[in-house]
């Protein structure tokens, strides 16, 4: 690792950060450089880190996961399908994935990005400038109760993906209630051009709420202080 490239990048997991080197690829999987864990639906080598013409680079080299990654404001966001690649061009980065029923989340800090964050901000290529959502009060507490075992964690890492049943088993919804607004609220967000909120022919339910809790954690949709929304019974009795 030459010196002066190496603090240039790093990556944080867990409360541990790794230094990526200039000189080969650093490599984010179920083995690698940052051996995120022994998940059986988490790809052996999913994501890697690299310079090329001068800038960062990261590449999705898995074949079936896909990442959220947004700018660390959540200003800007990119949805990094299999095959595809984005340049690392601001300060701090938040990624966040799902492999199976677990959702992951780290961070990546640049020490001498190419642009920094403004209010006024264009879409660089391959991201969408996240635009304000307004949720209703019960679109809120659905997403915090998908979210609430990410909010809850003290650090980025790892949090499993609450069941829908016990999504609405924790907000005393019926499961028909529970599918309902879950639905409105994918497709509000579909509408907004957000990718991967509704169900694709053969994909499994669970893509979608995982895509739309990816979304909320990196967008900043909701935070810690939202947790208390699930303890408002009267907010849950609404219809």
């Amino acid at each position: 690792m030459s010196s002066e490239n190496k603090s240039d990048v790093q990556v944080e997991f867990a409360g541990e950060w790794f230094p990526v080197s200039s000189e080969r690829p650093f490599v984010i999987g179920r083995e690698g450089d940052l051996a995120i864990d022994e998940n059986q639906y988490l790809h052996r080598h999913f994501l890697e880190i690299g310079l090329a013409d001068r800038l960062w680079w990261l590449t999705n080299i898995g074949s079936r996961l896909s990442a959220t990654v947004s700018s660390g404001e959540g200003t800007v966001q990119s949805w990094l399908a299999p095959g595809a690649s984005m340049p690392l061009v601001f300060a701090d980065y938040v990624v966040v994935f799902t492999a199976g029923p677990t959702t992951y989340e780290f961070n990546i800090s640049i020490t001498q990005p190419e642009f920094e964050i403004t209010p006024s901000v264009r879409r660089p290529v391959g991201t969408e400038t996240v635009m304000p959502l307004r949720l209703n009060d019960s679109q809120r507490l659905l997403v915090v109760a998908l979210a609430e075992p990410m909010l809850r964690r003290d650090a980025v890492g790892a949090s499993e993906l609450p069941s829908n049943s016990a999504v609405a088993e924790r907000l005393g919804w019926t499961m028909s209630k529970f599918n309902r607004r879950l639905d409105t609220l994918c497709d509000k967000l579909d509408q907004m051009g957000v990718q991967g909120m509704r169900a694709a022919p053969g994909k499994l339910a669970t893509h979608r709420r995982a895509r739309l809790v990816e979304y909320a954690i990196s967008s900043r949709l909701v935070s810690k202080t939202d947790l208390t929304l699930l303890d408002n019974e009267s907010l849950k009795a609404q219809d």
